[in-house]
């Protein structure tokens, strides 16, 4: 009996040793101090915020209940969501090797993953060939297979890595990259310590700094509204943004991953020089029934009035149909932004199929439309079918 309650003993210690240490040493394992420099108007020398408010990015769940609820009801399906499809047909065309001149040529990866093929480079952003978009081969299921098979890749010369999400940096993509093509990668403040775990190499940057890629073309790293965590802890140590990449013939605009926050951002990137193609997220906005948008993500009704700041003369949706990462439908997002933009009377904002290349016509300066105030957009989207969406 003495031993049994030795042993017993010795394995209670063992547990409360284990316990005390895991509270001590766990949390600064995963609060990763990304990135060190002098404060500014969005770093305080710890975290960085959105100067225009970081209040309306800190609600990751829907109303009713607190944070474990909806973890629960969202990860067994109790939650009400409408199905999405376990797959969808993916029509995979290889593109070109290389684009010359002004002609550009675009191919939708998925998700936030765009290959813009035009002067003789090859750019390609948030690049996530992963199964699912999370830690440790967890999270959300891809349904749309990779619009380009990775070894179908042509020779990347540069990549846009927006901020340390799982759904948009993915080591294991950027590792592949690197020892393949080497490619200038190119990212905001802090998320050049994630991507060097792979051994990749980047360059950080903060809002409104730029890189040469060559004669004629920059990169700038561009403000927009969100926020960062590889972790639980580790919130906002590394920066977010948006890019202008500047060319002959007109810039790409790469929001990124973004909320609408003060909406000047978009004006910011459009004073770099006219925009011939924007990249623009329309999904993972709808948290609670009839909701547009959250803080971190915009839906249709606030992208087509970014598309409208920002001058653009094409754009293509992004963020949508790839992962599912909140409430809409698969569909929901495209269909509403065919009705915003039937609201404000604007034309060139539309979606492209996963997996085909897509020629982007020269820049010509976009008809201007008369501003549509929000509500006014909303009440003109309050239709039968606008409804049904889900």
């Amino acid at each position: 009996m003495r031993l049994v309650l030795k042993i017993v003993g010795s394995i209670v210690l063992l547990a409360v040793v284990i316990v005390a240490l895991a509270v001590t040493i766990v949390p600064r394992f995963l609060d990763r101090i990304y990135y060190r420099g002098p404060a500014s108007g969005h770093f305080d020398d710890a975290h960085f915020a959105n100067p225009d408010n970081d209040a309306d990015t800190q609600q990751i769940q829907p109303a009713g209940g607190g944070r474990a609820s909806f973890f629960w009801r969202y990860f067994t399906g109790s939650d009400g969501r409408p199905a999405w499809p376990k797959s969808v047909a993916v029509n995979r065309i290889a593109p070109p090797a290389r684009v010359e001149g002004e002609r550009m040529v675009v191919t939708w990866v998925g998700h936030a993953s765009v290959l813009i093929q035009t002067q003789g480079l090859n750019i390609l952003t948030d690049p996530v060939w992963a199964e699912k978009a999370g830690p440790l081969g967890t999270g959300p299921s891809r349904v749309a297979e990779p619009g380009i098979a990775f070894d179908a890749l042509p020779k990347i010369d540069v990549v846009l890595v927006s901020h340390n999400h799982y759904d948009h940096l993915d080591k294991a993509t950027l590792k592949r990259l690197w020892q393949r093509d080497r490619p200038r990668i190119v990212t905001s403040l802090g998320n050049d310590s994630v991507i060097g775990q792979t051994g990749a190499q980047a360059t950080a940057l903060d809002w409104g700094q730029r890189v040469a890629i060559k004669p004629g073309v920059d990169v700038v790293v561009t403000r927009n509204h969100h926020w960062g965590s590889r972790w639980f802890t580790d919130r906002n140590r590394a920066l977010w943004s948006s890019f202008v990449v500047t060319l002959p013939g007109g810039n790409v605009f790469f929001a990124g991953d973004t909320g609408m926050g003060d909406g000047r951002w978009p004006v910011e990137a459009a004073a770099l020089g006219p925009i011939r193609l924007a990249l623009i997220p329309i999904g993972a906005f709808r948290f609670v029934d009839g909701q547009m948008e959250s803080g971190s993500h915009i839906g249709p009704v606030d992208a087509v009035e970014v598309y409208r700041r920002l001058s653009a003369a094409h754009a293509i949706p992004i963020h949508w149909g790839t992962f599912r990462l909140s409430f809409e439908g698969y569909d929901t997002p495209p269909k509403l932004l065919a009705a915003a933009m039937r609201c404000t009377g604007q034309t060139g904002f539309a979606p492209v199929a996963i997996g085909r290349p897509t020629e982007v016509a020269g820049y010509v300066k976009p008809v201007t439309v008369t501003p549509m105030a929000r509500a006014a957009l909303l009440q003109c989207l309050d239709t039968p079918t606008v409804r049904a969406l889900r």
